[in-house]
């Protein structure tokens, strides 16, 4: 009798003629069994020779284009009804319609925000529980999102893929692209509610907002003063550093400020990137370009037209036509000395003071005589310098005499001085005074003026 080599001991024994109680055997029936068995060993083996297959990597690579091929060439038939664009996957097309709707269904659990996307409700989660998965394989540097690491990692590769189509620049980021075009197309999203002021960034309506509200949260642990603003309390942080990361490629020079290092640049080439719409007049900076304009819409700064000085000092009641004039003038009362000189230690109220001391270190002499090419320390050394030499002006004067500086000019006036107390001594002690200053003079029990 034929035994099929998974039949049991039980199946082997097993005789149909044995019970007459039990059914007839039917060869036939038996087959169907053992084309069953048969099936399910060739599928097992198929699915051994599919995963040795797939660990091999060039079947491994074949797969995943054939799927890759699959998915593009699939038939898009799910069609947005308001824009008409197309999905292969009907929860594609639901998950885009929340664009249309507005509809935000995954609500964060922590502080109620909502999203169209559960997968933007999960990074910003982050927020709260400050977990950072997305490291940085160059710098080290962790973040929440994987699209935010890809916008960094192109701080690394200075990747710029967005260019604006009407001017050319590129951005590294599409949102940096979207706030810059905003300049061209004078798009202004972000409306204040208080004074209904608008803003082409966030970040500006921000900044504006604080002017309503007056808060000043961040404090410089040096000297106590406050800032509205985190950027502007490490710009103010750098007077007691004495930190200037950026430098002028074309001179070296270094500056504190980013702004600062971008108007000196401009010492450089001579650009003057803001022009008047109404005149076609130039300039070099912004602040010069908009205080000109006024002339134009017939407002009057006050340092140029009217000579009105409305910031007044509080300690003693001198007057300023700008604020600024004001802070510098007010340290003399405070006696605050925010300026030191990192060679010497030497501190000053106003940074203008404190750059012309650190010539002195430096050797810097940046003002050049135009005429002979000699160069000076200070400004007013070269003024000096080109009356003697060059004008031959002389523009101290008294008692119809004209001199070339102030100190000619003190040397002149004692003459005058010593005249005058001649004279003093000669009417209230007597006509005995004499003009000289030798032995003769002293015989003569004459008085002897020395000045």
């Amino acid at each position: 009798m034929y035994t099929s080599p998974t039949m049991t001991a039980k199946e082997e024994n097993y005789s149909p003629m044995e019970n007459k109680d039990e059914e007839e055997f039917d060869p036939r029936e038996y087959g169907d069994v053992q084309k069953i068995q048969s099936n399910k060993r060739g599928n097992t083996e198929r699915k051994r020779n599919k995963e040795r297959c797939h660990k091999r990597p060039q079947c491994r690579k074949t797969s995943y284009q054939e799927l890759h091929q699959r998915l593009d060439t699939r038939e898009k038939k799910h069609e947005c009804a308001l824009c008409f664009k197309t999905f292969a996957r009907r929860f594609d097309l639901a998950s885009h319609q929340r664009i249309h709707t507005g509809e935000k269904p995954h609500q964060c659990s922590t502080c109620g925000k909502a999203f169209s996307h559960i997968s933007n409700l999960k990074t910003h989660q982050r927020i709260h529980t400050g977990e950072k998965p997305h490291q940085c394989s160059t710098c080290g540097k962790a973040f929440s999102g994987i699209s935010t690491l890809k916008t960094h990692q192109r701080i690394h590769t200075k990747e710029k893929p967005h260019q604006c189509s009407t001017c050319g620049k590129s951005f590294s980021s599409m949102s940096n692209l979207k706030t810059h075009q905003r300049i061209h197309s004078g798009e202004k999203p972000h409306h204040c509610t208080i004074c209904g002021k608008s803003f082409n960034q966030l970040s500006a309506l921000k900044t504006h907002q604080i002017t309503h509200t007056g808060e000043k949260p961040h404090q410089c642990s040096t000297c106590g003063k406050a800032f509205s603003r985190m950027s502007s309390l490490k710009e103010h942080q750098r007077i007691h550093t004495g930190e200037k990361p950026h430098q002028c490629s074309t001179c070296g020079k270094a500056f504190s400020h980013l702004s600062t290092l971008k108007t000196h640049q401009i010492t450089h080439t001579g650009e003057k990137p803001h022009q008047c719409s109404t005149c076609g007049k130039a300039f070099s900076q912004l602040s010069t370009l908009k205080t000109h304009q006024r002339i134009h819409i017939g407002e009057k700064p006050h340092h140029i037209h009217t000579g009105e000085k409305p910031y007044q000092c509080n300690a003693c009641g001198k007057a300023f036509n700008r604020m600024t004039h004001l802070k510098d003038h007010q340290m003399i009362h405070t006696g605050e000395k925010p300026y030191q000189c990192s060679h010497c230690g030497k501190a000053f109220s106003q940074m203008t003071n404190l750059k012309t001391h650190q010539r002195i270190h430096t050797g810097e002499k940046p003002h050049q005589c135009s005429t002979c090419g000699q160069a000076f320390t200070f400004m007013s050394a070269l003024k000096r310098h080109q009356m003697i030499f060059h004008t031959g002006e002389k523009p101290y004067t008294t008692c119809g005499k004209y001199f070339r500086s102030s100190s000619d000019l003190t040397q002149h006036q004692i003459i005058h001085y010593r005249n005058v107390l001649l004279d003093f001594l000669n009417h209230h002690i007597g006509p005995g005074v004499a003009k000289g200053t030798g032995p003769e003079a002293a015989e003569k029990n004459q008085y002897t003026i020395t000045v």
